[in-house]
């Protein structure tokens, strides 16, 4: 069967169909839209594909048109915007059932030296050895984890506060979340494989900064959520199978949208990753 890892490989390991032409797989899962960490994380595998070596990612910028639907295949266009000296720019368009669901653009940098260095400490938090598993937590106050999320949980993600259950545990508590988190076992070595695993785990966690002042991050919801777009900036060189710190924070929801930001470490303290995501936030009607 293969673990949970071996599936998100698989999921990333596109197929191509002509130049410039790749198809994805789409798992059938019992969701209301294809996972959009899933869209994302393939969508770069296409553009990677088309650069050459010695041009790592720096930087993406997405938007989610429409929703995927889980189980049929999206296929990734490819357009090699420019190949210049330093830079290297694709465009991306992701089709499922002849519309287009999702666009990115990602530019790519040859590395250079000097410059200036500087960046944001690490928080001082608990170390992940030191903190439960998120389906651990799941389990112990559910009884159970969801088959579905156990299932295609290629991550070991460990919240830094412990989970909230109830509306009265949310007094008080700041628009912000942190995770350790890593894949639940090894990965190639390629580069590029590590980039695109955080990409699709970096929409997994980071909207809960702007739910978790209101209600639960696990539980019945409130509210009707959706990715509206997505941006990465690649500072340095990482390992996904290794353990990252993943501190997020909104600083502002309105009007059905809420903005969300996140810094991703290394254990040695090194930013490695920024993240920026708006996400809408519909109230559920009431159907009984």
């Amino acid at each position: 069967m293969g673990t949970p890892v071996d599936h998100l490989v698989d999921l990333l390991d596109l197929e191509q169909i002509e130049l410039n032409i790749f198809r994805g797989r789409s798992p059938e899962e019992s969701l209301q839209r294809t996972f959009g960490g899933q869209v994302a994380g393939q969508a770069l595998v296409a553009a990677g594909r088309t650069v050459s070596d010695g041009r790592p990612v720096h930087s993406l910028h997405a938007y989610f048109m429409r929703p995927g639907v889980p189980g049929a295949p999206i296929v990734y266009q490819v357009d090699r915007i420019r190949d210049g000296r330093s830079f290297t720019t694709r465009r991306v368009l992701g089709i499922q059932q002849g519309r287009s669901i999702f666009a990115l653009t990602a530019d790519f940098h040859r590395p250079e030296p000097g410059g200036i260095e500087h960046q944001v400490p690490m928080p001082d938090v608990a170390p992940p050895e030191e903190l439960p598993s998120a389906l651990d937590e799941v389990g112990d106050r559910l009884g159970e984890v969801p088959p579905f999320i156990s299932r295609r949980q290629p991550f070991d993600i460990r919240y830094v506060e412990r989970l909230r259950w109830t509306p009265d545990e949310l007094a008080d508590v700041k628009a912000r979340s942190g995770v350790w988190l890593r894949t639940n076992g090894a990965l190639p070595d390629d580069p590029l494989i590590h980039v695109c695993a955080l990409t699709y785990a970096s929409d997994m966690t980071l909207l809960d900064s702007v739910r978790v002042p209101v209600e639960p991050l696990w539980g019945q919801r409130n509210f009707d959520m959706a990715s509206l777009d997505h941006a990465m900036w690649f500072h340095r060189p990482f390992r996904a199978d290794e353990w990252l710190l993943y501190q997020q924070e909104s600083p502002i929801a309105h009007g059905g949208r809420g903005l969300a930001r996140g810094e991703i470490f290394d254990r040695n303290g090194r930013l490695v990753v920024s993240v920026v995501q708006e996400g809408l936030f519909r109230p559920l009607v009431d159907q009984s």
